[in-house]
């Protein structure tokens, strides 16, 4: 891994799932991880259901817009996280591929998104046990 890594979380609408990805990310680790998120056919607004449950932990995603997943993105990304996305994700060699199983918020509500925002943490935090750790002083 690189200095500072780059992760790219990828789903669908880049509304739910992968948006709460990279806010936890970005949160947890600060700046020792670089941090996208894209979909493969991006809705026209971050799931409400999903700004309110990370509302309620403290992390503001209001602002965020789904983005269109692009070649670019994954060229620049040492690890590349898909969410249900199935295969249109692009593949290159040397980067790393995990495909995280979680339900689609999609729909739901607040009540429903919250036990996927809490799987979404725990996956993260492992994945910045490897790719991040912090270092000792």
């Amino acid at each position: 891994m690189p200095q500072k890594p780059s992760v790219l979380f990828v789903c669908v609408h880049n509304a739910g799932r992968s948006q709460m990805a990279a806010a936890w990310l970005a949160h947890l680790a600060g700046d020792r991880v670089e941090v996208r998120s894209a979909g493969s056919d991006p809705g026209q607004r971050v799931n409400p259901a999903a700004v309110e449950a990370m509302r309620e932990v403290g992390i503001d995603i209001s602002a965020e817009t789904p983005k269109i997943l692009t070649v670019d993105a994954v060229e620049e990304s040492d690890v590349c996280v898909t969410m249900g996305c199935g295969d249109t994700c692009p593949v290159f060699p040397g980067k790393r591929y995990l495909d995280w199983q979680l339900e689609d918020p999609a729909g739901q509500g607040v009540a429903a998104v919250r036990p996927i925002r809490d799987e979404i943490r725990a996956l993260v935090e492992g994945l910045i046990a490897e790719i991040a750790p912090e270092r000792k002083a």
